[in-house]
């Protein structure tokens, strides 16, 4: 009896310890109970094959899940022309069947899983013109050579077509179709991946959209495909499993914009219009993909505009997460790079322990293992 007594003390002791840690606080994300405030942001991993996952994805993301975290998918693309070589997809029934065992491996550790559902747009490559289609956009303007973000050489695109007006909707019912396969894989939502300078943001930036039709010139109609993009996948699946990634500050392949603090207060405030679950927000300093600068910006009045949970992403490390939960300027940190390289992320926040460095060279290399499923845990560097 004295042995049972001593392990509740214990965690209950913990219990507190941890509430005492703003990153390790309970919090509700909807209908979702978060135990923690430590997100795994979507990284782009190219381990996949054929537009498929492959079985080490099982390790990878099962390794990083923990009871009550919240996981983001790498970005998984909703069309055959809309992804990098390498990336995964889910707009096919076989590609359902290969998220499957990774979902399960996931919620077996007592994890919440979102799929991440993108379109790249004028930033496909290879792949794309290996089906001898070009890459669609909300331009023709081509994308120039851009250095990759494991910084291993650049790549090269393709001159991208303008979609008609006509054709909109057919784009739109894309990301409505792999919301309901992200479902039928047994994720538990889906992130609309509208940052980064891919599909969703050439419409919304008007350093690269110049159209005159509704979908170019003002906000609004910049803003236009988005929203219903928003708000066919809302009606999908349902608002409460509906989340979207924004980067209005950002200039990410050539996709800046003329009044960024504009875009982000009219996004967010719209957002609200669909009772979506989450807004999850690249910080204004991370103007490029991997470099933090000084930004006169800062998502404060994004965060006040939108109902729902609000997360951030951007360099962040343990003692500015707890500062921002702390401080409530954003309900949930997601992080990339410090969770790839460590997979045991919160138990090492909740203990203050050392961090296993990040491996730059090995984020999209296409090794099963290396970089990917390796990076040991605290105790004996096994699961």
């Amino acid at each position: 009896m004295g042995s049972l007594a001593d392990n509740n003390n214990t965690k209950m002791l913990s219990e507190t310890q941890n509430h005492a840690i703003p990153l390790l606080s309970p919090y509700n994300m909807g209908k979702f109970q978060l135990s923690h405030r430590v997100a795994l942001a979507p990284v782009t991993r190219r381990r996949a094959l054929d537009s498929l996952p492959q079985q080490p994805a099982i390790l990878y993301y099962s390794q990083r899940a923990s009871k009550g975290g919240l996981l983001i998918s790498e970005a998984t693309v909703v069309s055959e022309i809309g992804g990098f070589i390498d990336t995964p997809g889910i707009w096919t029934k076989q590609q359902v069947e290969a998220w499957r065992p990774i979902v399960e491996a996931v919620h077996a550790k007592g994890g919440i899983f979102f799929c991440q559902l993108c379109h790249v747009g004028r930033a496909a490559t290879e792949n794309t013109m290996l089906r001898g289609q070009a890459p669609i956009s909300s331009t023709n303007k081509l994308l120039s050579p851009q250095l990759r973000p494991d910084g291993l050489g650049f790549s090269h695109f393709f001159p991208p077509r303008q979609l008609s007006t006509s054709e909109i909707p057919q784009s739109v019912d894309e990301f409505r179709l792999a919301a309901r396969n992200a479902i039928e894989a047994g994720f538990d939502g889906v992130e609309i991946h509208g940052a980064h300078g891919y599909l969703l943001e050439q419409f919304m930036k008007d350093q690269v959209n110049d159209r005159t039709d509704e979908y170019g010139g003002s906000l609004e109609n910049r803003s236009r495909f988005t929203l219903e993009v928003v708000e066919a996948v809302t009606k999908e699946i349902g608002a409460d499993k509906v989340g979207i990634r924004l980067s209005p500050f950002a200039e990410y392949m050539e996709s800046g914009d003329s009044d960024p603090e504009a875009l982000a207060l009219y996004m967010a405030e719209s957002l609200n219009r669909y009772g979506i679950l989450y807004c999850h927000v690249i910080e204004p300093r991370m103007k490029t993909l991997s470099e933090k600068r000084e930004s006169p910006y800062c998502l404060l009045p994004m965060r006040k505009a939108f109902n729902g949970t609000f997360i951030v992403a951007g360099g962040y490390d343990r003692e500015e997460g707890n500062l921002r939960v702390a401080e409530n300027y954003a309900d949930v940190i997601a992080y990339g790079r410090l969770f790839l390289a460590n997979p045991d992320l919160p138990r090492r926040f909740e203990l203050d322990a050392p961090l296993n460095k990040f491996n730059r060279d090995t984020v999209s290399i296409h090794d099963p293992l290396l970089g990917y499923t390796d990076y040991p845990f605290l105790e004996n560097g096994t699961t």
